[in-house]
């Protein structure tokens, strides 16, 4: 009699345990960094934006503490007003290679940022052109040179850079680029 109730159990765990197991989403694979590239230049050209890449990594503390204060009430319609930002995902630790957007580690070495650390961002017209990086690059200088990576701006040349860059490539003027520099400043 025992024998006959553990089958009917047996059975209805398994039924259970395929069921979850077949309802779990398959694994993600992320987009090319050249796609995400594209897709946001096309973006850009209809929206009269500018492109913000950002390469960025899970493990990476001033990623996520840029995308914090980028996230901010008083800095997020500052930026998506100007900006199409798109990140993509370099450097990942071995456990998480599969998060990495294939082709990125070859778009940040285009960008010079391949020896520079993350975040390393870019912003970019509609067409993909270039028009500045997270490198402290002075005034006239080479533009393949090595310079620091400003990344996630807090010391205040840093900062007083990215404010610089932001002035330059976007319509943010006065008192909104006041704004996101006290924002950096404060964290």
């Amino acid at each position: 009699m025992k024998k006959f109730l553990l089958l009917p159990l047996l059975c209805s765990f398994l039924c259970v345990f395929f069921s979850v197991r077949a309802q779990s989403p398959a694994p993600v694979t992320p987009l090319p960094a050249k796609e995400i590239l594209s897709n946001a230049c096309n973006l850009a050209a209809g929206a009269h934006k500018q492109v913000m890449i950002i390469f960025h990594a899970s493990w990476c503390v001033w990623c996520r503490r840029m995308d914090s204060i980028m996230g901010t009430p008083a800095c997020k319609d500052l930026f998506s007003r100007n900006y199409i930002i798109r990140h993509i995902d370099v450097d990942e630790s071995p456990a998480k290679k599969r998060l990495e957007n294939p082709g990125g580690k070859a778009l940040l070495k285009q960008y010079h940022g391949d020896k520079q650390g993350i975040p390393y961002w870019l912003i970019l017209d509609k067409n993909g052109k270039l028009l500045a990086d997270s490198r402290i690059k002075p005034k006239g200088a080479d533009p393949d040179g090595d310079y620091p990576n400003s990344g996630c701006p807090a010391e205040p040349q840093e900062v007083a850079y990215f404010v610089r860059v932001l002035k330059a490539t976007s319509s943010l003027s006065g008192p909104a680029l006041t704004t996101i520099g006290q924002s950096f400043r404060k964290k």
